[in-house]
C-alpha cells in the first residue's frame, strides 16, 4: 500500500512531503521567510522620514526622494529634517498630513531629545533603548538583521558557484588536474585567514563587497570536496560512458547528467553555510575588522554591549536576534537534510 501510494509522487514531491513532515523545520522556514520579507521593507517599518506626505494638494514620498526644507514651507534650502518640530507642524497643519513608519527612527538616527545619557534604557520613544551614540537599537536590529541575511546569501552564492566549478573539474577530469587542485586546496586552507583579514582591513577601506571577496577566497573549499566526490562517482556510470560514446561534449555531460545528482549535498548544506556566513560577519564586526561603525551591524551592537555591561538591553536584544536567526537556519538545514535523504520513507 505504501509503495503504491508513493509511486504517485515525483522525487521532488516526495522530498517536499518529507520536509513538511519535519514540523520544526517547516515552521522555521515560514517564520524565517516572514521575518526576512519584513526586513526587506525596513524603510517602511523604521525610518525618520515619512512614508508619504500630503502637502498643499500634492503627494510627496521622502523615502524615495530627497526634498528640501523649502518644499514644505521651511526657511532653508537643505534636506528636510522631519524630526524638527517647526517643519513637522508645517506638514501636519491646514489639511496637510504625513504618515510615518511605526518606528520613527532609522539605523543612523540620533535621538537628541532623550533626557537620559546614552546608552539609554528602553522607553516609550525608543522601545529597545539607544546605543552609546544615541541611535535607536530597534532600528539597528531591523536593518542589521537584513544586512546579515543578505550578506549570508551573497557569500553562500559566491562560495557555491566557485565550489561547484572547482569540484566538478576535479571530479570529472581527475588525473593531474585533480592532483594539482588537491595540493592547492591543502596549501590554501592552511593560510591564516584571520591574519589576512587584519592585513586587508588595514590597507583597504572596509565594506560589504570587500568582506564578501575575502571570505569567498576560503569559503568554497568545503563544498568543492562534496561536489568532487559526486562527480568522481558519477563519471563511471553507464549512462555517462554511453554519452561519451555518442560524442556528447564534456560540458553537456557535466551540466545535464552529473550536476543534478551532485546538487544534493549542495542544497543540504545551504542553510548551514548561510548561518556560518552570518556568524562570520558578526564575529568580524565584533572584533572591529568588519563593516564601518556607521553601518547597522549585530556584531557592533554586541561589542557595545561588552563595553557597556550595565546596558543590558544592548547585549540581550542583539543576542536574541542572532541566536534566533541561527536556530531557524539550523532547523531548516536539519529538515532539508532529512528531506534529501532518499532512504527515509
Amino acid at each position: 500500500m505504501t509503495a503504491t501510494f508513493s509511486q504517485h509522487f515525483t522525487p521532488s514531491q516526495r522530498r517536499w512531503l518529507r520536509f513538511k513532515a519535519n514540523k520544526r523545520g517547516y515552521y522555521s522556514l515560514w517564520l524565517f521567510t516572514l521575518l526576512f520579507t519584513l526586513s526587506l521593507f525596513a524603510e517602511f517599518l523604521s525610518n525618520d522620514k515619512p512614508i508619504v506626505i500630503f502637502y498643499q494638494n500634492d503627494y510627496y514620498f521622502p523615502i524615495f526622494h530627497t526634498y528640501a526644507e523649502t518644499t514644505f514651507g521651511g526657511d532653508f534650502d537643505t534636506e528636510a529634517d522631519y524630526k524638527d518640530s517647526y517643519l513637522l507642524e508645517k506638514i501636519t497643519s491646514d489639511h496637510n498630513w504625513a504618515i510615518f513608519p511605526p518606528n520613527p527612527y532609522s539605523y543612523n538616527t540620533i535621538n537628541y531629545d532623550n533626557a537620559q545619557p546614552n546608552p539609554a534604557p528602553p522607553s516609550a520613544d525608543n522601545l529597545l533603548g539607544t546605543d552609546d551614540r544615541g541611535r535607536d537599537v530597534l532600528a539597528r536590529l531591523i536593518y542589521g538583521f537584513r544586512l546579515s541575511v543578505l550578506f549570508g546569501f551573497a557569500l553562500t552564492l559566491v562560495g557555491m558557484i566557485i565550489g561547484i566549478f572547482a569540484g566538478a573539474l576535479q571530479g570529472y577530469f581527475g588525473g593531474r588536474l585533480d592532483l594539482f587542485f588537491q595540493r592547492f586546496i591543502e596549501v590554501w586552507s592552511s593560510m591564516p585567514e584571520l591574519y589576512l583579514l587584519i592585513i586587508f582591513a588595514s590597507i583597504f577601506e572596509p565594506s560589504v563587497l570587500l568582506l564578501i571577496i575575502l571570505l569567498s577566497l576560503f569559503g568554497w573549499m568545503g563544498l568543492a570536496d562534496y561536489v568532487r566526490a559526486e562527480f568522481l562517482k558519477g563519471r563511471n556510470m553507464d549512462y555517462v560512458k554511453s554519452a561519451h560514446a555518442l560524442g556528447v561534449p564534456n560540458f553537456t555531460i557535466m551540466w545535464r547528467h552529473l550536476l543534478p545528482n551532485a546538487m544534493t549535498p549542495v542544497i543540504t548544506f545551504l542553510p548551514f553555510r548561510i548561518s556560518n556566513a552570518v556568524l562570520a560577519l558578526t564575529s568580524l564586526d565584533f572584533l572591529g575588522l568588519g563593516l564601518p561603525p556607521s553601518e547597522p551591524s549585530l556584531g557592533e551592537l554586541l561589542a557595545q554591549g561588552k563595553a557597556n555591561i550595565s546596558a543590558w538591553w544592548l547585549s540581550l536584544t542583539t543576542f536574541s536576534v542572532l541566536v534566533g536567526t541561527l536556530m531557524l537556519l539550523i532547523f531548516i538545514g536539519e529538515a532539508l537534510r532529512e528531506a534529501m535523504d532518499s532512504r527515509r520513507g
